[in-house]
């Protein structure tokens, strides 16, 4: 079963502005179309913002303070002999041959997009299992994204494929120009290895798209002429008929100007094929209908639950408790129940997985006869099968490494009538200190086969990973994954980095990094993964309890384990740095402020800053079911109180406090998180006189990076600016050329 969603952060997320009340517009059988109710905001008067210029993502003089802000950065910290040989190392793991080519399997192929030294933008290609099970299968090339953006004069970064059915040569092929979340969409021909002329193809847009046959699509674009959500997502939703006008498709959906964004999807299992239409109503709550012909028909689920089909079944995960008659089903559960009970409003739930206080659900996939959870036991993975037995359901372990990260996907593909591999799976395992292997197993037996198994990046002798647990302010136990050197020789205090998200029920779980490995460990220093709350590494409730009026929780959470650190000996407030992209960017520019004393240096990725204003901004009005709605004076209450654009202290006179020195790094491309944030926040720095280099790549979107040469500069700018602030030769001198400069000329509004 496959959907088409807006793609969140996983450096942040998505979420809503307060719905207005437009119709919603459908194509129902025997049924009234649902109805939204609204609440005008009251709106909280906003200051005057003399950086706001620099929400101009691409006016000339906004980039002019780019290219002088990038030039200083790059000056400083491209100068320094660290530079170039950790810029050599990180693109050399990047680029690494004996990376595990992870696979998808359609039919008598297993799918793959790789990219390397030779093909920086990559290669989309397949090769059989029997070729995959060698050491170094030969792979049929499919598209070569290099030498498709030299023949079209185009920087395009790859957003997959969706691939009718294993009897089909038809696939969907999304390409993003530069790494934006906007993409195109082109219809590709397996056979001939070429786009089909005339075939289905949706211009530039943040588009959704599934197939319903093999000559139609359900679609949502804005490139249709149709109206978007304040989020910038697709509000309608078309049935695209082949050799038709898109404009001319017929609207079967459309939602509210309010909603986040509508979505669509499709499941091609033989005999049970269905497509789905959806409606975001906010980050967490969503609508979802049965494609019957041109008439919807409404799914009858909680707004916050998760459904998915599975033959005559369907999986209900809740995020929220579900009272059924006397009996009430647990937030973080998974459900089973009959497809038809369900669509008829009379479930009969069974629970796959009920969450308890040290155990959560990670995720889960099918089989043709189980269903394989991926549970978290104090953020540790296990591996869990339950197939039908009778009148119950049978459950049992797979007896794979527990101590780490455990990831599965199945290699079923159930548009086959007759699958070899329906009941095949494929297992990942990976921690701090331990590279990726890829492991081979069936869900209905016993039987282990090691596929892959990459070779170390760094050396790990010396090192040791822990997992310990900090107290926050209410005291709550927060874990946190540490990674250490051992021995005599090695005690006393050292140069730490400490990783944070703690956003959008999204789990940070140990894995290795070859670029952690290399930049940081290899070189003496200290690595740390906090769980603070807010994240989804013990389910819903860890989330819900640090959103809207609770979010400060997360940033106690991270305060508690920089304390831990500092009070155990592990490292000093001058030797720890801390690092977090998007909301762990808003992580660190509140702790940076509210707790300055604490950290030596603060590495701050495609980040939210600004957060009176991060609902106007490209994607922002989607994530307000996360923080709130600034514009409600209840809510910007709260949220005025660690807006980290708003609380930087002049560095001297009244009111003066010297924060620690920052490293801000976004992207021109990044059309979700706005690139507005880190740049005003760094002329803001620089006007209050506080230690801060910005550096801006032209591309990336929201990864920051569109390649992996643009990957290791990035990474190596920022291991750079950590040892030069926290390492053995850090000191005055390696903060005294950062900027504290004037802000954008001209910029003001």
């Amino acid at each position: 079963m496959s959907f088409s969603w807006p793609r969140g952060h996983r450096f942040a997320g998505l979420a809503i502005v307060t719905l207005m009340a437009l119709p919603l517009q459908m194509s129902m059988a025997n049924s009234n179309p649902p109805t939204v109710s609204s609440t005008p905001a009251r709106m909280a008067p906003e200051p005057h913002d003399p950086h706001v210029g620099l929400e101009e993502v691409m006016g000339e003089a906004a980039l002019t303070w780019v290219r002088q802000r990038n030039a200083q950065s790059e000056a400083v910290l491209q100068a320094d002999p660290r530079y170039e040989p950790l810029r050599r190392e990180l693109l050399e793991v990047l680029d690494a041959r004996d990376r595990i080519p992870m696979v998808s399997r359609r039919g008598e192929w297993l799918y793959n997009f790789w990219q390397d030294a030779t093909h920086p933008r990559g290669l989309w290609r397949r090769t059989t299992m029997a070729e995959y099970r060698k050491p170094d299968p030969k792979w049929e090339v499919l598209l070569d994204l290099d030498a498709l953006g030299k023949a079209e004069g185009q920087s395009w970064v790859w957003q997959g494929s969706s691939c009718l059915s294993a009897s089909s040569n038809r696939c969907l092929v999304a390409l993003s120009p530069g790494g934006t979340d906007a993409n195109v969409v082109r219809e590709f021909d397996l056979d001939s290895r070429e786009f089909v002329r005339d075939g289905f193809a949706l211009p530039l847009s943040k588009n959704r798209w599934t197939w319903v046959d093999a000559d139609t699509l359900l679609v949502g674009t804005a490139a249709a002429g149709d109206p978007v959500t304040d989020s910038g997502y697709p509000r309608a939703i078309r049935v695209w008929k082949r050799g038709t006008p898109l404009a001319q498709a017929r609207v079967v959906f459309e939602g509210l100007k309010g909603d986040v964004w509508a979505g669509v999807g499709s499941d091609r299992t033989t005999g049970f094929e269905r497509t789905f239409v959806m409606r975001g109503i906010d980050f967490y709550r969503s609508e979802m209908w049965v494609l019957q012909g041109l008439a919807l028909k409404k799914v009858p689920k909680p707004e916050d639950a998760q459904v998915s089909f599975w033959k005559e079944r369907a999986l209900m995960r809740l995020r929220s408790d579900w009272r059924q008659g006397d009996r009430v089903w647990p937030a973080g559960s998974l459900l089973v129940m009959s497809a038809l009970a369900l669509m008829e409003g009379k479930p009969d739930p069974v629970a796959l997985f009920t969450p308890t206080p040290q155990r959560s659900l990670a995720g889960y996939t099918t089989t043709a006869t189980s269903v394989v959870l991926s549970v978290m036991q104090d953020v540790t993975g296990r591996l869990e099968v339950r197939r039908p037995d009778g009148a119950g359901w049978m459950s049992r372990s797979i007896p794979v490494p527990n101590t780490g990260t455990l990831s599965v996907s199945s290699l079923h593909d159930s548009t086959l009538a007759d699958d070899e591999w329906a009941e095949g799976l494929l297992i990942s395992y990976t921690d701090l200190l331990t590279p990726e292997s890829l492991l081979l197993t069936r869900a209905d037996r016993s039987g282990i086969e090691s596929l892959k198994a990459r070779q170390g990046l760094f050396s790990t002798h010396g090192l040791r990973l822990d997992q310990r647990f900090a107290v926050s302010k209410d005291g709550t136990k927060i874990p946190y994954f540490i990674v250490m050197p051992t021995g005599p020789r090695t005690a006393g205090p050292k140069p730490t980095l400490l990783y944070g998200y703690g956003g959008f029920e999204i789990p940070m779980r140990s894995t290795y990094s070859g670029g952690i490995g290399r930049g940081w460990l290899a070189r003496g220093g200290v690595y740390v993964l906090a769980n603070i709350r807010g994240g989804g590494e013990y389910g819903p409730a860890w989330h819900t309890s640090a959103i809207r009026e609770n979010k400060q929780r997360s940033y106690d959470d991270f305060i508690a384990v920089a304390e831990d650190l500092i009070k155990t000996g592990v490292t000093t407030p001058s030797q720890l740095g801390i690092r977090g992209g998007s909301n762990g960017g808003l992580l660190v520019g509140a702790v940076m402020t509210q707790r300055p004393e604490l950290f030596g240096a603060v590495v701050c990725q495609v980040p939210l800053l600004d957060m009176r204003r991060f609902h106007r901004l490209l994607a922002g009005a989607s994530w307000m079911a996360e923080y709130g709605n600034p514009d409600r004076e209840e809510d910007w209450a709260y949220i005025s109180r660690y807006s980290p654009y708003h609380h930087i202290p002049p560095a001297s006179g009244e009111g003066a406090k010297k924060l620690p020195s920052m490293l801000l790094v976004t992207s021109t491309r990044d059309d979700r998180v706005h690139p507005g944030h880190a740049r005003k926040m760094a002329a803001r720095l620089m006007e209050r006189g506080q230690p801060v280099l910005y550096w801006e790549n032209v591309e990336g979107g929201h990864s920051g990076a569109a390649d992996n040469g643009q990957r290791a500069r990035m990474q190596a700018l920022e291991y750079t600016f950590l040892w030069r602030a926290l390492g053995p030769m850090a000191g005055a001198a390696s903060t005294a050329s950062m900027s504290s400069g004037p802000s954008m000329p001209g910029g003001a509004k």
